[in-house]
């Protein structure tokens, strides 16, 4: 499954296949939450979470790293370098500590740590889908958020932890959904026959931007923004610029970076929140995916293979000095900030 990365895959692979092996310690099951409609998302939003219905996930334990931080920060990524399958691991970029944080028998793909830095999301594998989960910053305690028999990914946590947006295939096509961070009352925010997919949201949580093909050729991406309720949808990049996926707002709102295939190869662009102003920051031949900015704005980070194999790189926020943060055999992947 680690090949669904591979620029000759496309990113909605991770909701159309599933991993045929168990997860070594898979996180428990129930009966699926009721879903709400969309115009419960407002309430949603301001109103207190309901209490867990499954065993909540602890405070997380300190990591392990023997260096200090100082200002550089640390990173979340997947990697094989521990096996034949994605585990998440985290880079302490100061003094270059990687800690393992999983150790599974499937893949794992990361999703963000929670607004509080306390819990990561992420995309697990089980017999016959994938899922939503969650576990402790430390990698402790995963809990399947998900609960139903379908194939699901692509989570992001609202700005003020409450809620989670995801995709899923549930209806029968991806479409974009939103959850209490427990996993309960998932709400349905698009209706297309196409693919909907990878929800972020905007710094202030009013807007979601997403990836969808609903007005191009089937399999052809555009970046579109909506409200927080699925409502007021446009669209941001057009199907002549190519396919674009995995949009990231800027700290400030003001930004968003995403990959896209303008020059023929994958590079990771910038653009205003009205698609104005677009800019390329890696203009390399190879492959450069998945953009992450740092919390501070100042960076971001990526991964590409221009040194033979996927490696996380960090830039600054305008493109300078690219860097190899990684450095492994391993295929190293899908970047989050701490």
């Amino acid at each position: 499954m680690k090949a669904w990365l591979k620029p000759s895959f496309l990113p909605i692979l991770l909701l159309l296949l599933a991993s045929c092996v168990p997860a070594a310690n898979p996180a428990p099951t129930s009966t699926p939450q009721k879903e709400g409609s969309p115009a419960a998302l407002a309430s949603a939003t301001s109103s207190p979470l309901p209490a867990a219905s499954s065993t909540p996930i602890p405070p997380a334990t300190p990591l392990p790293t023997s260096t200090p931080l100082g200002g550089s920060g640390q990173v979340l990524f997947a990697s094989t370098r521990g096996g034949a399958y994605d585990d998440l691991y985290l880079l302490d970029i100061a003094g270059s500590d990687v800690v393992r944080l999983t150790r599974g028998d499937s893949n794992t793909f990361p999703g963000p740590f929670s607004p509080d830095k306390s819990q990561i999301v992420f995309t697990g594998f089980g017999l016959t889908h994938s899922y939503i989960g969650v576990m402790a910053a430390d990698g402790s305690h995963p809990m399947d958020l998900s609960k139903v028999d379908a194939d699901e990914g692509f989570p992001a946590w609202s700005p003020d932890g409450r809620q989670i947006a995801f995709t899923s295939r549930r209806d029968g096509n991806n479409e974009i959904y939103v959850m209490n961070a427990d996993g309960s009352d998932p709400v349905r925010l698009t209706n297309s026959p196409k693919d909907d997919f990878a929800p972020v949201w905007s710094p202030d949580g009013k807007q979601i931007a997403f990836i969808s093909d609903r007005d191009n050729t089937t399999g052809i991406y555009s970046i579109y923004l909506m409200k927080a309720d699925g409502s007021g949808v446009r669209r941001l990049t057009q199907a002549s610029a190519g396919s674009t996926y995995t949009p990231a707002w800027s700290p400030d709102g003001t930004r968003l970076a995403f990959r896209s295939i303008l020059k023929g190869q994958a590079d990771i662009y910038v653009m205003q929140v009205d698609g104005r102003a677009v800019t390329d920051l890696t203009s390399n031949p190879a492959e450069d995916w998945s953009p992450a900015w740092s919390p501070d704005g100042t960076q971001i980070a990526f991964q590409s293979n221009r040194d033979g194999n996927w490696e996380i790189y960090t830039m600054g926020a305008n493109g300078a000095n690219p860097t190899n943060l990684t450095h492994n055999p391993a295929d190293d992947q899908m970047p989050y900030w701490r």
